[in-house]
């Protein structure tokens, strides 16, 4: 399969865990993960270089959540030297968006602000279509336009940000696409995939529709620009192929910054939006949050008297996960939750009643600002007209010569 399907021996869970861009399952080894996708590590001195930069860590990088990257180094160096780079995340729309999605949404709007970069944001319609046989095309595309609003209520900016729906930017995808998708064989799509010969043929090249957002900058610019890409590391398998081909059609290398996944609500960790119940969904009313985070699973004791006794385990916690990813930005007072938490001080009903007035505050700020994204949508789609003169252009200048 791409990423990594593993039994876990020797860290004391025998579940197996699945990393792959369709499927997470399991308790993720993010260790295990980096040695075997041969990704970089976040370390000290690759913090150092952003602060030094920025003046400031955002929160998904002082703790750990984007914890792993491909050439951020690099990106860094060519900025220094004039190069700005492009953004490129994305969205797989098969419903509703839940806080798992928005976490790398959070830390793009951080990029995007702080080293002023366009954002090029791909919906993958065509994706979901071809990989769910629940879904029809119609589907995926309403999808599309529903969630381009949870996207643009993150706050990125209406003048630097590109929302590609596949299906509208099919012709510039596909003449580019085809250069792509001629350096790939098929048996490195399968190695890499973990495709099956009962797949359709539509999934087999949907990897390259995939790829070529890290290419359109350069397009549009007409010479070649560096892109970043921020998400999350179940995604990274389609950037190991990009990476390869990249230069064979006269293209940079597109840089990856890998974050963590939020975990879910429940006592297996998993998040789905097949499962309701694991996951806070931005059009959840308050009432249904509430009762999300009142049923999620927690490290407490069986009685208060215990966890008075002995306190409870933040580790394994799903509304302690809350706090650490999203829901406390003040890294003193995380610490000061964490000791109260495991010495029996905090108990976990008052801890979720916390939790739920603030996902319930920002549920109502984010619903709000969401109306207002419809305002605006029509400013950020883009079709194929986007990128005919540009194109065009581009060509007209030799770029890119592979």
């Amino acid at each position: 399969m791409s990423g990594l399907n593993n039994d876990n021996e020797g860290n004391g869970d025998n579940e197996e865990f699945v990393v792959t861009p369709w499927e997470v399952r399991g308790k993720i080894d993010y260790d295990m993960l980096v040695e075997r996708f041969g990704t970089q590590r976040v370390d000290d001195s690759l913090l150092g270089m952003i602060e030094s930069r920025v003046g400031e860590l955002h929160l998904q990088l002082r703790r750990g959540i984007v914890y792993s990257h491909r050439d951020f180094d690099l990106i860094l160096k060519r900025f220094d030297e004039g190069e700005k780079f492009a953004l490129y995340t994305g969205r797989g729309p098969s419903g509703g968006v839940h806080l798992g999605h928005m976490l790398p949404w959070f830390f793009t709007k951080w990029l995007q602000d702080n080293f002023d970069a366009d954002l090029y944001f791909q919906m993958t319609d065509d994706e979901k279509f071809l990989f769910n046989p629940d879904l029809t095309l119609e589907d995926t595309q309403k999808f599309s336009l529903d969630n381009a609003l949870d996207v643009m209520a993150v706050g990125l900016n209406p003048k630097k940000t590109f929302i590609m729906i596949d299906t509208r930017c099919s012709r510039t995808l596909y003449n580019l696409g085809i250069k792509f998708s001629k350096h790939v064989t098929f048996s490195t799509a399968k190695a890499v995939f973990g495709f099956k010969n009962s797949d359709n043929i539509g999934m087999i090249f949907f990897p390259t529709i995939q790829a070529m957002p890290c290419f359109l900058p350069s397009l549009v610019e007409g010479k070649n620009v560096p892109v970043l890409i921020p998400a999350s590391i179940d995604q990274d398998p389609y950037w190991r192929v990009t990476r390869d081909v990249a230069p064979k059609i006269g293209f940079y290398k597109p840089s990856q910054l890998h974050g963590k996944l939020l975990p879910g609500l429940s006592a297996s960790g998993k998040m789905s939006a097949s499962q309701p119940e694991t996951a806070i969904f931005t059009k959840d009313s308050p009432e249904e949050a509430r009762k999300k985070i009142w049923r999620a699973f927690t490290g407490g004791r069986v009685t208060i008297e215990e966890q008075r006794k002995y306190g409870a385990n933040p580790d394994i916690c799903a509304v302690f996960a809350y706090y650490y990813f999203l829901f406390e930005e003040d890294d003193e007072a995380l610490k000061e939750r964490e000791r109260r938490c495991k010495t029996g001080d905090l108990l976990c009903g008052d801890c979720k009643n916390d939790l739920i007035e603030r996902i319930v505050k920002f549920l109502r700020e984010h619903q709000k600002k969401r109306e207002k994204m419809k305002d605006i949508l029509d400013q950020v789609l883009i079709d194929d007209s986007f990128f005919d003169s540009r194109i065009k252009s581009a060509a007209e200048r030799g770029f890119p010569d592979g």
